[in-house]
């Protein structure tokens, strides 16, 4: 069902933006506080933050989700896309749709760029952080585990970004279909390194 498709696929593209963001605050705390760390990232706090991140996702999409079953739909049923995206699933609704369109353009551009601050500015941190190590003391092990997380950081981000929060009139359905196989295929694929490598 299309529904169903539309929620979960948000719900969880929204959660990997905020758990980049857990992540960064989490290499920020291992390379910046060294010392700290195992006192301040405990294992309560990391679920706190990963089941904070998820539901705050889930609740989000589902009040996006209700929204747009309030819309009617008429005319083709078929979504040029390959999954049931937002912008595709509103273009075939027969009514205005400039409400459901900025509710959810305001809670996508929350979810994406408030983690996207964090991570600059946890990753800003750990640059001014490492460029104060002595070369050869240790810089190239920190650059090396941030370097799959900020690749993937880059990546997701960026079409994320790029698909979603740059206005339709500006960018084609080809070019948004394509960036999405970059996030929805390409970060998945990233995941079992960032997700593996330890601090």
């Amino acid at each position: 069902d299309a529904w169903h498709n539309f929620y979960f696929f948000g719900s969880l593209a929204a959660t990997e933006c905020l758990l980049l963001a857990v992540m960064s605050y989490d290499r920020y705390l291992a390379i910046c506080h060294p010392l700290h760390y195992p006192i301040l990232m405990t294992g309560p706090l990391c679920v706190w933050l990963a089941a904070s991140s998820w539901f705050c996702c889930f609740l989000l999409t589902a009040i996006t989700m209700v929204l747009l079953s309030r819309l009617p739909f008429c005319g083709p049923n078929e979504i040029d896309h390959f999954f049931c995206d937002f912008t595709p699933l509103v273009r075939l609704s027969c009514t205005d749709t400039s409400l459901t369109e900025t509710i959810a353009y305001a809670t996508s551009s929350a979810v994406t760029l408030v983690p996207f601050l964090l991570i600059t500015a946890s990753y800003s941190c750990i640059l001014a952080a490492v460029l104060r190590i002595p070369p050869g003391a240790g810089r190239q092990k920190a650059f090396s585990t941030c370097s799959s997380h900020l690749t993937t950081v880059t990546v997701f981000y960026g079409t994320l970004i790029a698909t979603y929060l740059v206005p339709s009139g500006n960018s084609s359905q080809l070019l948004r279909k394509g960036s999405s196989l970059l996030y929805t295929i390409l970060t998945p694929m990233f995941n079992p390194m960032i997700y593996s490598l330890r601090n």
